[in-house]
Order: structure tokens, then sequence, then C-alpha cells
């Protein structure tokens, strides 16, 4: 038959093989025994035959192959009558059996051992190392952090999940950013306080606790919280960071933290991060920035007592290389953006951006100001926003809540939603717009250009993309986003002129592949839970700042042009910039250099420059400010945001969250 491939004679013998070993045990051992005695006996002759000692007789010969083949065996030497050569034989076999069986019990010890070495059931001999517990996209930007803040001078990390051991540490060595610190895995339910105790969370210098994506995620880091009581003793135990994603929970995971724990909420701080993105994009990669432990980040600072009786104002210009942007009294109650003519008092600790906590000398730095060049005068209260919401998941409705709450008279946000998106509200369901922000929802293929071609992207002042929820079933839930991503890049180019976008995105990886445009932004969700986490486990006393940082009630960080502090066009010296923000209640600690046609939004951002620096300001400059400007909240709620009451407090104040508008 033409086309039929000829089966060749060693195909054939290679399926014979493979059936009669795939038949039993005894079939398996039969054939390597006569493989065997094939082998060794016509090789046990050849030595004989070839022998020049060997015996002249046949049956002399003969006796000499059994004795070789044997030996080579291992079946005994024993000659003579067949009954004697049948019981060596025997016990040649039992020898050989009992031998194997004993190799076999070592090598199944032996195994095991190895096996629970490899799923990491060993207990951790270390003392002030940190401890994580969880599994999440959250854990590469903790580990990395915490290798960060040691600066390279080793130490350990003990990480607990009920994940397999060898593919954690795969994981890990694919990421960069761990080197210098050595990672120890450990398998094990985080409930379980006996897993727990294979980390040694009682002997660690700070212990954290991530929330997974599952659908009781929060509830166990609940029940986690309370299977570490027990093991860390009493107040003196190491502190306790720990997050979960929404607000179901939060008031029993403070309860189970106690006093020294500190529990973040990762949906309210993505949901509150995305909204000031949208309003100035580029302010999330000031944040990395700022919370990172690579450059300048928050520190406090012991006044000294040549500055007790100072005024605050006095105080932002007396340190060359730190930005002042707060204190915190005796008391441990933080003040941020006080007021310029508070007055420090004994005991007070500044708070400070700085590169390091090496202490600050302090430098009179008001001869370096310049009040020519500040700016005459502060714009007006922006007006009225037009924003586009594109996807729906599970910090939509915090999105809009904070979008609602901080707008101004007049503005608009449009919600587009996938019409397979059953989570999403229905017009029916949308709240009152008879306050200042009017709410329309609408279907449409968020992968269409179609969509974004009805809805005319490029006449809203900004535009939110926010993808699937990771445990919505989808193996990668970003695709979404992307695929929205690139139908607004491919719009911005069809227009010829830069579109505010934000967008929300799962993994850290997808940062790269994403196709960014001029004005776009990305937030990786869960990424400024984590690098908060990771500061306040260096630095506890940091917790009550970042409380106040991300609240309206104390500051907020901001990016703000240039021009509202200094003449476009003119020199100028950062001091300058310094004392025209004092004058408005600002705090400047850095800016963002305008770049055209930067590779990344990152490019021109620099915190804390020396006061002595000087510069062009350009009219695109944008100058990072913690701003203490009050905005009134919206109907019917406070203005409390980003990672309010991080501490457990009395029950019932856990109020909804709320936000400031940009000036």
């Amino acid at each position: 038959m033409t086309g039929r491939r000829r089966t060749s004679l060693w195909d054939r013998a290679r399926y014979l093989f493979d059936t009669r070993l795939a038949r039993s045990t005894g079939t398996l051992l039969g054939w390597l025994a006569l493989g065997c005695l094939v082998v060794v006996v016509p090789v046990s002759a050849l030595l004989v035959w070839m022998d020049p000692d060997a015996p002249r007789s046949l049956s002399g010969r003969l006796t000499a192959v059994w004795r070789t083949s044997a030996e080579t065996l291992r079946l005994g030497v024993a000659t003579g009558a067949p009954p004697r050569m049948l019981l060596s034989v025997l016990l040649g076999l039992i020898t050989l059996l009992c031998v194997s069986t004993l190799v076999g019990v070592i090598t199944t010890g032996l195994g095991d051992r190895l096996a629970e070495l490899r799923r990491g059931r060993s207990t951790v001999l270390e003392r002030g190392h940190a401890v994580v517990l969880g599994w999440s996209e959250q854990i590469f930007t903790v580990v990395a952090e915490l290798s960060a803040a040691r600066g390279g001078r080793g130490g350990v990390v003990a990480v607990l999940a009920d994940h397999d051991k060898a593919a954690m540490e795969e994981a890990f060595a694919a990421t960069p950013g761990a080197r210098g610190t050595r990672l120890v895995c450990r398998t094990g339910p985080l409930t379980d306080p006996a897993a727990l105790a294979l980390v040694a969370p009682g002997s660690a210098g700070s212990v954290l606790v991530l929330p997974a994506e599952d659908t009781d995620a929060d509830l166990e880091v609940v029940r986690t919280l309370l299977a570490l009581r027990p093991l860390l003793g009493g107040e003196t135990g190491p502190p306790v960071v720990a997050a979960v994603r929404g607000r179901r929970y939060l008031h029993a995971a403070r309860l189970a933290a106690g006093s020294r724990g500190v529990v973040l909420e990762t949906d309210l701080t993505t949901a509150r991060l995305l909204v000031q993105s949208a309003r100035r994009p580029g302010l999330s990669a000031v944040l990395r920035d700022l919370l990172d432990f690579a450059g300048a980040e928050f520190h406090l600072l012991a006044a000294a007592p040549e500055a007790v009786g100072l005024s605050f104002a006095e105080a932002a210009l007396r340190f060359e290389s730190a930005c002042v942007v707060g204190l915190l009294r005796a008391n441990g109650r933080p003040v941020l953006t006080p007021g310029a003519e508070t007055v420090l008092g004994a005991g007070d600790r500044l708070v400070v951006v700085a590169h390091d906590d090496t202490p600050v000398p302090p430098t009179d730095c008001r001869a370096l100001v310049d009040p020519a060049a500040m700016a005459p005068s502060a714009p007006g209260p922006a007006g009225p926003t037009r924003v586009l919401l594109l996807g729906w998941n599970r910090r939509a409705p915090l999105v809009v809540d904070l979008l609602r709450r901080t707008a101004r008279p007049g503005s608009v946000l449009d919600v587009v939603t996938d019409p397979d998106d059953v989570t999403a509200r229905t017009p029916a369901d949308a709240p009152d717009d008879s306050g200042p922000l009017g709410i329309a929802f609408h279907v449409g293929d968020l992968a269409g250009p179609e969509t974004l071609r009805t809805f005319d992207v490029l006449g809203y002042d900004s535009v939110i993309v926010l993808g699937p929820d990771a445990g919505a079933g989808l193996r990668r839930p970003d695709d979404r986003a992307l695929l929205t991503l690139l139908m607004l890049r491919s719009r911005e180019e069809e227009a010829g002129r830069a579109l505010p976008v934000v967008a929300e995105l799962c993994d850290h990886r997808s940062r790269t592949a994403a196709p960014l445009g001029r004005a776009f932004d990305a937030v990786v969700r869960g990424e400024l839970t984590a690098l908060l986490m990771a500061q306040i486990s260096q630095n506890p006393a940091l917790a009550p700042v970042f409380e106040e940082l991300f609240a309206t009630r104390g500051g907020a960080l901001r990016l703000r042009p240039a021009g509202r502090y200094v003449r476009p066009g003119r020199e100028a010296t950062f001091a300058t910039v310094v004392a025209a923000a004092l004058r408005r209640g600002d705090y400047a600690i850095g800016y963002r250099a305008h770049v055209p046609y930067a590779a990344c939004r990152d490019d021109g951002i620099r915190l804390c420059p020396g006061k002595s620096e000087r510069r062009l300001w350009a009219a695109g400059d944008e100058i990072v400010v913690v701003s203490a400007t009050p905005a009134p909240p919206g109907p019917g709620g406070d203005t409390r945001g980003g990672v309010p009451r991080t501490r457990r407090e009395t029950e019932g104040s856990d109020a909804p969250a709320g936000g400031s508008p940009e000036g």
C-alpha cells in the first residue's frame, strides 16, 4: 500500500519488549534474570576458555564457568552434587533479597527525608529575621523591599505558604530584587499553629501577613492573626503588619492583631491611588519612588535642642538634604502639614523625607530663597471634570464613591462595562446623580474600537481602566485591560495628542508589556499596600504617619504644576520652591522634570533634592508636595481615604472612604 511506512525490525523488537515488561512485576523480574544470564554466562565462558590456566576437561571448564557466573551474580560458589549447588543458589538468593530489602528501606527512608526537606517542614533556627505569611502577587514586592531595606547586608526572610516549596523557590529565583538576602521557604497551612512555628515568628524581627486572591482570603488573614497570638508571646514580641482586601473583616483583623498589629486595606488603597493618578498622571511612579527603600523615603528625626521653640516654617528651611513635612508629638500623635506658626516642643520628632536615617546637621537655608522668582498667586480651584471608567471589578464601587465624594459641581462620570459582566451595577441601581457628580452606566465591548469611538474618549479629562478580579476564573486577568489599553493607545496615535489614562493591573510583569502612551499610567493592585507593609515592618513608628498621609484629615501627596510656586522660565533654588509652597500650605519634597518623549513615566522624578540645587523651571515641570489644603466632603460622608486607621480603634469608627480633589 503506497504511503505506508514500513515497520523496522528495531521498532518491532522495542514494541515487543515494552509489551512484555508492562504485564506484571513477575514478568519484569523474569526478563531481568534472563537478561543477566544472557550476558553473564557467555562472558564467563569466554573468560574461562581464554584463561591459559583453565582446566582441560569440559566438566572442569563448565564448573569454572559456573563459579565465575555465581561470583558475578553473588549466588554462591559451592560445587559438587546438584542439591548442594541448589542450596548454594537458594542461600545466595535469600542473601540478595535481604540485602536489597535493606538497601530499599534505607533508600526509601532517605528519599522520604529528602522529600520532607523539599516540602519545607523543618523549623527555621534564626533570630531577627523577617517572616512573610501567605502567597500572592504582593509577596515579590514585599520580599524585594525587605531585601533593599537591609542594603545588601544579608539577612533571612522566611516565607510560609500553602504552596510547594520548590515552586516558591523557583518563582523567587525568576524574580529579581531579593539579591543579598537568604530566602527560606516553608510549606503549611497558615491557620495551623504547628505550621506557623516552622518559621519561628516569636524570634523574628517582623511578621507580615498577606491576603490571597480567593474568596475567603480576608477571613483566613483573621484566623492567621489569631493563630499567631500564642506564638508571639506578650506585648514585647515583633511587630505584625497585615493586609485585608475589603472592609468586611477589617475591624476583626485589627482586633486579632492586637495593639502591636497594623492592618491595611488593599482595595481602598488601590482605589484611592487610581483616583489620584487619574487626576494627575505619574503620581503612582512618585509613590513607588517615595515608599520603596531604593531612594528617599520617610524617616523620623529627633529635633535638636536648639530647634525647640522654632516655628515649623523656620524648621522647614533648616535642612539642606531633608524635606520636613510634619511632626510626631512626644505623645505619639502625628501632625502632618502643620501650620507654619506651629512651634516645636521638647520630645517632638520631625517627619522628614530623606535618603537615609543618618542624622542631618541643621543648615540655615533661608538665604537661598529668591522671592522674586516666586509665582505671584495660586490659581483658583479646578472646574468640573469628565471621567470615563472602562471595566468593573471589586474595587469599582470604591472608585465611583471616591470620585463622587471629591467631584466639583457639574462633573460627569461615564461607566462602560462588558456585556458579560454581571457584577456591574445597572442604571436602576446607580446612585442619585443629584449631587456634584452625574453618573451614567453603559454596556459595550471594551476590546473593540467601536466602543471607544462611540464615547469619544478624547473628550474626557481622564480615563480609568479596570480589569477583572484575579479570582474571576481567568488565568490571566490582565489580558482584558491590556486589550483596552491597546485600543486607547491606537486612538491616541490617531488623534495625535496625549490622552490621560490610568490602568489597574494585577501582575507587576504586565506593566512592562502594557502599551502605555505619553500620559498613560499603570497601577499594580496591592503594590502600594506591599510597599507600606515593608516600610511599617522596618519602622512601626511610621504607621500613624502613613495613616495621616493617606487620609484627608491629614496630608495628601500631590503633583502640582511648578508654575503654582515659581515663575516658569526663571532659574531658582529648590529652597525657593519650598518657601513658596509653605506660603500656600504645601510642603514640597521633590519635583518631576518635564521630559519630552520620556521612555517611562518614572523619568525626571527627583525626591529630596538639596535646597541649594538650582535649575531652570519649565512650564511642564511638576512639584511633589504633601498638601494640607482641605476640600469639602461629598454629600453624606467624611473625607477619610487611602490607608485609614491602620491600628485598632473603637467600634463604629470605620467610616466610608473619601478623598480630596486635586487642585
